[in-house]
């Protein structure tokens, strides 16, 4: 009788490290890892003897230095005293805001846009083509400063609020439009237990976070409603007090109040300006990319499956649920991934801010700052930081939201 064994186990060889395909592999990658860091760290030293020999030396130190200069909008305290480094952090800020409202309008401005290019309605798909080509095939930073012109052009100048009979008025005696920006009223805690600090708009962020658990477990249980009797209850009432109760109750007691734009000498003072460098970068941003996320929107549309419209339809759902709960659900699998380069793209742009005046990181630290210091490398180095630091949190952001709408195959 014979008995079958496996083959006795060989003992690790160097050879093996390149005649074995079991690691062949790791050892090229290895090679390449040590070549890339021999590279690099020529790189690093050639750099710092040539900074020596130049009798040049990266420090920081100018951080602390006072900035020496004013900027026209800012989110935290600044002064022309403060440090190049506090106004770094407003270069930041400011960033971070035109970003943000540019990729929420742009969004919205990208689905409407794609979803109505596919109407039936000729005249409606044609505008929105119209505006698709126009918009993404010229540079962003010509409808900047297309918008930018415009803008300063058409609105008065806040002299004209002025006199008896002013040659323009304050919308709802609330809200001035001016050249030089927009003006609208800013809210103020009376309540002497709150101070008007950022602290407290932080609670306000966690009562919004608990409202919106709430909200999702009342989804939750509208579903588990419905599964169970087939019947959905009707929520949209206690969807709406569990986000506003909680909140104006907060606000209430925070003692609330409002404090109106009124003008004063040569311009308005009191309640809260947007710039119009700002308008003006944000809105072309959001038009810019708006036009490219269109055009993924209706290339996610088109992906699916007529069959999926049509077997909505027999089931009686309107064209509008079936777009909404049918259709745009499924083409979310097609549009994320193309979506975060638009987002990316947003960021990056709004270092076009320059052109306009507007104070962003790259007018901040890459600008006045380098300028007055002379500490280029440094500054640019603070910059690729930045800006590699948020593209990563972007990405990783709408990569957890990509993979959470992906198709689960088994």
């Amino acid at each position: 009788m014979t008995t079958i064994t496996d083959p006795p186990r060989q003992s690790f060889q160097l050879s093996m490290l390149l005649n074995d395909t079991r690691y062949r592999s790791f050892t090229f990658q290895a090679i390449a890892l040590i070549l890339l860091i021999v590279a690099i760290a020529y790189l690093a030293s050639n750099l710092a003897r040539n900074l020596e020999q130049a009798g040049l030396n990266i420090s920081y130190e100018f951080l602390r230095n006072p900035a020496g200069y004013d900027i026209n909008q800012t989110l935290i305290p600044y002064d022309s005293q403060s440090s190049n480094l506090q106004a770094a952090w407003v270069g930041i800020l400011n960033t971070l805001l035109v970003a943000f409202l540019a990729c929420i309008t742009a969004t919205v401005l990208g689905v409407v846009a794609g979803v109505l290019r596919l109407s039936n309605n000729w005249l409606v798909s044609k505008l929105m083509s119209f505006y698709v080509e126009i918009f993404r095939n010229i540079p962003v930073l010509i409808w900047i400063i297309i918008i930018f012109t415009i803008m300063t052009a058409v609105l008065p100048a806040p002299r004209a609020f002025r006199g008896d009979e002013p040659a323009a008025s304050m919308l709802f005696g609330s809200f001035a439009f001016t050249n030089r920006g927009i003006y609208i009223p800013g809210p103020q805690l009376a309540n002497p237990l709150f101070a008007a600090t950022a602290l407290n708009w932080v609670l306000v962020l966690l009562v919004l976070v608990g409202s919106s658990f709430g909200s999702r477990a009342l989804s939750r249980w509208a579903t588990a409603k419905q599964e169970a009797t087939g019947l959905r209850p009707t929520t949209w009432y206690w969807t709406l007090a569990i986000w506003f109760v909680p909140v104006v109750v907060l606000l209430a007691i925070m003692g609330l109040s409002w404090e109106y734009p009124a003008l004063k000498g040569f311009n308005f003072s009191g309640g809260i300006k947007i710039g119009g460098p700002l308008i003006a970068l944000w809105f072309a941003l959001s038009v810019y990319t708006g036009a490219f996320i269109a055009e993924n929107v209706r290339a996610g549309i088109q992906a699916i499956s007529k069959g999926q419209t049509e077997a909505a339809a027999s089931l009686g759902l309107r064209p509008g649920r079936v777009m909404n709960l049918v259709v745009l659900p499924q083409a979310l699998r097609v549009i994320i991934p193309p979506l975060i380069s638009q987002y990316l793209n947003i960021t990056k742009n709004s270092s076009l801010a320059i052109a306009v005046g507007y104070a962003d990181i790259t007018a901040t630290l890459g600008g006045i700052t380098l300028n007055q210091t002379g500490r280029a490398i440094e500054c640019v180095l603070l910059l690729m930081l930045f800006y590699l630091t948020i593209s990563l949190a972007i990405s990783f952001v709408m990569n957890i939201y990509n993979n959470a709408v992906k198709l689960k195959e088994r």
